[in-house]
This record gives structure tokens, sequence and C-alpha cells, in this order.
């Protein structure tokens, strides 16, 4: 592989492509169109037809409850997983083939997803937790490469564009779905919500289509494989040191505790954002596909821009400004009595989303030791999963109890607060010269 220094510019835009690859995924799936459709039709359908739900907000507000559990093996999965896996992934040069076979998999759940018909309820959450999985695994192995491919004084910006160039492909990917109903989607039927369905297909065909360059054109450094028998054993072995070698490592250490606490208020919003809207605002599907759009134009514009900034005032600080941006965007979302509101409130959570999320992987890959990227990576992907699971479980709880949505979207305020409170405790210099890589 390409020194970070001597990168070339196909590699670095190859490595940015999946970003474009993979966002439909997340923004299809896990946000605006089929979980919504999951918590406030599927599921609102199959609780309604038990007797358990008294009218249509308890019945959505139990679907809402029921995607939330998915959400939450996820987290449960993923947080377990990506450190072992990192490991194996950096001692046995199986960086790319570990991504190419998350990525295989993601596209299948998101096929199964569309194929699933609206009464397998719990069929239909199973594949998406598969798929959820295994896009979010792909994710460690992917971010891995930022640190080689990408120059010590531009690894801001160029993750700044592999997420603006993310929220790019979620953008047109949801105006092919506004714009393919009215030709009928090539003869697919609008009964038993086909039409919605047919958004994963096309999510499916995009993840194919655009994740080729990324194994085409970037190159993995494979200087540190191990033995073929002993790969396993020595993965283990390798993530026991790895626990312990990581104390050495004190601000990676205090920026994956803070990540962990504010990238919660973040995956809740991604989780249950669109989920809200229609069940707060009664935004219909194509309300939110628009809505969707609107977040995306200033997720991308976001997260570009303030990769610039971030080579120039730093990570934290990039990160810093997101999260009071965001926690000012919830603010607003929860009190908005009417629809204008709450738009200035997704907005402003586009705007500051793209943001934090690129620069706490830039932070991260200034704080990674060389020889230990995919390592280090999967205990970033466990930072951002290993307590996921309590915002969801919050809203979970906080909603099915009162009843209201509002209410448990608050819950959010609360990770972010204190997220930004334990980030100033990180040193940036530190923690680069503790790398190597300052």
């Amino acid at each position: 592989m390409p020194s970070p220094a001597t990168a070339d510019r196909r590699t670095v835009w190859s490595w940015c492509l999946y970003d474009f690859a993979n966002s439909p995924f997340t923004t299809l799936v896990v946000t605006f169109v089929y979980a919504s459709y999951f918590a406030n039709t599927m599921a609102a359908d199959h609780y309604k037809g038990l007797g358990l739900a008294a009218d249509v907000k308890a019945a959505e507000a139990l679907g809402t409850g029921l995607w939330a559990t998915g959400v939450l093996i996820t987290a449960f999965v993923v947080a377990g997983l990506a450190p072992l896996m990192g490991t194996l992934a950096d001692r046995g040069g199986f960086r790319k083939l570990f991504l190419l076979g998350s990525t295989g998999v993601a596209v299948a759940g998101s096929l199964a997803l569309f194929l699933v018909q609206p009464d397998k309820v719990y069929l239909a959450l199973a594949a998406f937790v598969v798929a959820n999985i295994a896009f979010e695994m792909g994710m460690v192995f992917y971010n891995a490469f930022l640190p080689d491919i990408a120059p010590p004084d531009k690894i801001g910006r160029i993750s700044g564009y592999g997420w603006g160039l993310g929220y790019g492909g979620g953008l047109l990917a949801l105006v092919v779905v506004i714009i393919l109903p009215a030709i009928a989607w090539f003869g697919i039927a609008r009964n038993s919500g086909e039409h919605v369905r047919a958004s994963n297909l096309l999510v499916a065909i995009w993840f194919v289509v655009f994740s080729i360059p990324i194994f085409l054109w970037v190159r993995e450094d494979k200087s540190r494989i191990s033995r073929k028998g002993a790969i396993v054993a020595e993965g283990y072995r390798q993530l026991r040191e790895t626990f312990v070698e990581v104390r050495k490592y004190r601000q990676i250490v205090r920026f994956l505790l803070a990540r962990l606490v504010y990238n919660d208020g973040l995956v809740t919003i991604f989780a249950f954002g669109g989920i809200y809207a229609a069940g707060t605002f009664d935004f219909t599907v194509q309300d939110l596909l628009v809505f969707g759009v609107v977040l995306n134009v200033t997720a991308g514009l976001g997260a570009a821009a303030m990769g610039v900034l971030d080579d120039r005032l730093g990570g934290k600080k990039t990160i810093a400004i997101s999260i009071c941006g965001l926690m000012v965007a919830t603010l607003i979302a929860v009190l908005a009595p009417s629809r204008p509101l709450f738009w200035i409130a997704g907005i402003l959570i586009g705007i500051f989303s793209g943001p934090n999320q690129s620069a706490s992987r830039s932070l991260m890959g200034r704080f990674v030791p060389p020889d230990k990227e995919n390592e280090f990576f999967g205990f970033f992907a466990f930072s951002g999963k290993a307590t996921a699971f309590l915002g969801p479980l919050l809203l979970k709880v906080v909603t099915e109890q009162t009843g209201s949505q509002r209410l448990g979207v608050s819950i959010v305020m609360i990770f972010f607060v204190a997220g930004l409170l334990l980030l100033r405790w990180v040193d940036e210099d530190e923690g680069k010269r503790a790398a190597a890589r300052s």
C-alpha cells in the first residue's frame, strides 16, 4: 500500500466511493423509509391485529419499540465482534476479504427486506438485524484504511470528503425513490407496500455497483500476516494484549469513552428520526423522502466544509462544535409545536451530524498506531456500539410507558451533554505524539 504521504487520487476516491455505496442503506433502510414503514405500518398493523394496541398512536409506539429491539441486537453483536474481527484482519491480512464478506451479507439482507411480506414482521426484523450487523462490521474494515491512504495533514478533509460523498449517495438514492413511483417502479405494485419495500432493492444494487472501486484500486498492507494455522489463536492473544496495551494510549481511551456516550445520541437520532417525524408530525412516506433529501444535502455540505476546518482546528474542537449544534437541534425538535420548526431542527441535525461522524473518524485515525489500524478501529466500532443500546432502550421504555414520542426522543440530550463533558479531557496533541503521527 502506498504511504499516506504519497497515496494517489485514485486510491483516495476509490476509498471515498465506498461511503457513497453504503450510505443508501443508512438513509433508506435505517432512517427514513423502511424504519418508518416497519414501525408505523408493518409492526403497528401486527399489534393492532393482536388487539394489543388501543389506538393508532399506541400501535405506532409499540412498533417503535420493536424496531428499537432490532437496533439493540445489532449494537450488542457488533460491540462483541468488532475488536476481535479487527484483530484477525490485522494479523491475517483479511481487511479487504472481510470487507467484501460484510458487503455481500449487507446486500443479501437488503434484498431479503424487499422480498419479505408485511405480515412476516419478525422475519423482516431478523433480516434487518443481519444486514445492519454486516453493514456496521464493514465500516470497521473500511475505516481502518483511512490512516493508510490519507497524509497526516489531510486526514480530516479526506474523512470529510468520504462522509460528504456518502451523504451525496444517500441523497441521490432518495431522489431515485421519489421519482420512480411516478413510473410505478418498473411495474412493481403498490399493494402490500411493495413500492416502499422496493427501496431495499435499490439499496442492494447501489451497494454492489459503487463498492467495486475499493476492491479494485485500494491495496491492503499484508506485511503483518501471521502463520495461517495460528491466526485465530494469535487473534485472541493479540486482543488480550491490546486490552492491556490500549492503556498506554490514554488519549484513545478518553476519546473512545466520550464517543461511547455522544455517539449513543447520534445513533438514536438516526434510528428513530424518521419514525419520530411520521408519528409526531404525521409525515407521509413522500414527506420523509423530501425530509431525507434536505438532511442529506445539509449533512454532505457540513461534512465536506468542516473537514477542512477539522485539519485547521483539530478533530476535538470540530467534534465539540458539532455536539453543541446537535444539542440545539434536538431541543428544537422535541419542543417544536409544528412542522416548520421541526424542519429547522432537521436541517441543523444534517449540518452537524456529518462533521461529528467525520471528525470522530479522523481523530481516531490520528491516534491509531500505524501497525494496528483494524484492531483499534475495532475498538472504535466497539465504542460506537458497546452502550448504543442505551439510547434506543431508554427511548423504547419512555415512549412505551408515556405513549409520547416527544418524551422518548428527549433522552438524546442526556447523551450529548455527557459526551461533551467527557470530550474536554481529551488532549489531541498528546494522542498524536503517542501514535507517532504528529
